[in-house]
């Protein structure tokens, strides 16, 4: 990295400039979100090449604003031009029947974390700080991939259940009360009311001040969990102080659902439409929404390459017992359905939740939990945890390694770097072709959030799973790059951790490779 390229990472926007634009693009629409720090007296206009565009406000200070982009034509570079930016180039994605050679993908997953929140036990920053994070995000840049997958955590502001390190949950600690000078009121809707600049507030700094415009020429895709929905996943049985509570954190309930839907409302695109992925599904075709948008479950396709399917395990899972599930019936029918179907080469599960390894939480597909003497398993009942979320991971990897094509499984939420391949499951033998989940890697975790800190356990491997380790969790920052093309996917892993110098991001390189084929 070039000095001047770093002063421009580090360097506040003028005030007029956006603050953060993030796209997203299917082969023959764009969406985008964009903001400024100050109001717009007038929507701004964006320009797609010759067409003029304007921004449709999202939030009542007009600040925010969604530009959406149909009819264009696929695999096709446009110039896009906003008032007070550089002009730059955004391009479609190729139509489904198109013969693709190569797609490259940069995937990674909780990015979120306000840099204003100290560390308890040293005072110092708990999260990677804004402009390094940045940098890391730069340094995967230089690698020029086709399309982004954020997977959950953008946001960390627990107002309930979350612990962090510390006497009450991130945004009950005194450091979150100051910054935002009052109290979320849950009576209130988010957006109109004395919410929304709080919301702002806590938000602003994980999202728009994190991409800023780094990304403004990658299609991304932001898939929600549970920080995003304002509380950490726990089912309490007994409130453990008098600020806590008792019960469990999921399904979110109203006001929960509500920050979740304005955070995306605001800061980055829903999942644009797909003609094999139902119209209908849950989260679909909101009315508050521009048309067709699903909030919950997206398809990222490349012509005939690959197909990635997204989808969200917090908002809709129940509770009711061995039918419990994480995902409701109809998406697991969607998802079963394109993994039998699709005639792209690549078909890849993309859950909010991750697969093959456990650190023993409430809100997992598997019912591992730590004991009293520390050890993780299943020896001991998980409170409150429903054994249909099991019986719906087993149903998904069965239908995955029963395809005629790779079988692989991308996620986040463990702060870790991992990939395994997963050759039995319970009593399902996967060794004809093995079920691979990948870690994709935490970019803002600090030293008090890795699961070996936090939950006093590192990532394991699941009770009844066998799996073939080509990487056990790695607790560092990073993410993973992955190149798809005909034959097999070749994926590449890099590192790095507070500590260590922060200029080693410029120069970093894979530390760990593999080959799906």
């Amino acid at each position: 990295m070039t000095r001047r390229e770093l002063l421009a990472l580090a360097a506040p926007l003028p005030p007029n400039s956006p603050r953060h634009i993030l796209p997203t693009a299917n082969h023959h629409r764009f969406l985008l979100k964009v903001s400024y720090h100050l109001p717009q007296p007038q929507p701004p206009i964006l320009h797609v090449g010759n067409r003029p565009v304007p921004g449709i406000p999202t939030d009542s200070a007009r600040q925010f604003f969604l530009f959406d982009v149909p009819n264009l034509q696929p695999a096709t570079p446009y110039l896009l031009r906003l008032p007070h930016v550089e002009p730059w180039t955004l391009k479609t994605l190729p139509p489904p029947d198109a013969s693709l050679s190569h797609f490259r993908l940069l995937v990674y997953t909780c990015a979120g974390g306000h840099d204003a929140m100290p560390n308890p036990l040293t005072g110092q920053p708990y999260w990677v700080s804004i402009p390094q994070r940045r940098r890391l995000l730069a340094r995967a840049l230089r690698e020029q991939p086709d399309a982004m997958i954020a997977i959950g955590d953008h946001v960390y502001w627990d107002l309930r259940f979350g612990r962090g390190s510390a006497a009450a949950p991130m945004g009950q600690q005194p450091w979150a009360k100051k910054l935002l000078g009052a109290d979320f009121n849950r009576d209130l809707p988010v957006l109109g009311t004395p919410n929304e600049p709080l919301l702002k507030a806590a938000v602003n700094r994980q999202i728009a001040d994190l991409y800023g415009t780094l990304l403004r020429s990658v299609p991304t895709h932001f898939i929600q969990d549970d920080h995003d929905y304002f509380e950490n996943d726990e089912a309490i049985l007994t409130p453990r102080d008098p600020q806590s509570i008792a019960g469990v954190s999921f399904p979110p309930d109203d006001f929960m659902l509500r920050l979740a839907r304005a955070t995306q409302h605001l800061y980055f695109p829903e999942h644009l439409p797909n003609p094999d992925r139902p119209a209908g599904l849950p989260g679909a075709s909101a009315a508050d929404r521009a048309p067709q948008l699903s909030e919950c479950y997206g398809t990222l396709r490349a012509g005939n390459l690959v197909e990635l399917l997204l989808y969200d395990c917090r908002r809709f899972q129940s509770l009711k017992g061995p039918y419990a599930d994480l995902v409701p019936e109809n998406v697991e029918n969607w998802l079963t359905r394109r993994m039998a179907l699709s005639p792209a080469r690549h078909v890849v599960n993309v859950p909010s939740m991750p697969i093959a390894w456990t650190a023993g939480k409430w809100g997992e597909w598997y019912p591992d939990v730590l004991d009293d003497q520390g050890r993780l398993g299943v020896d001991r009942a998980k409170y409150f945890w429903q054994p249909g979320w099991r019986s719906q991971h087993d149903r998904l990897l069965l239908a995955a390694s029963r395809m005629n094509r790779p079988a692989v499984f991308l996620s986040g939420d463990l702060h870790a770097l991992a990939h395994a391949a997963i050759t039995r499951n319970g009593s399902q033998d996967l060794r004809s072709n093995p079920v691979h989940s990948i870690l994709t890697g935490p970019l803002s975790t600090g030293p008090l959030g890795w699961p070996s800190a936090a939950r006093g356990t590192p990532p394991l491997p699941a009770t009844g799973l066998d799996l073939q380790t080509s990487l056990a969790p790695h607790e560092h920052n990073g993410f993973t790059l992955l190149d798809f093309t005909p034959g097999k996917i070749e994926g590449r892993m890099y590192r790095w951790k507070i500590g260590r110098p922060e200029a080693e991001v410029d120069s970093l390189e894979p530390f760990h490779r593999f080959t799906i084929s």
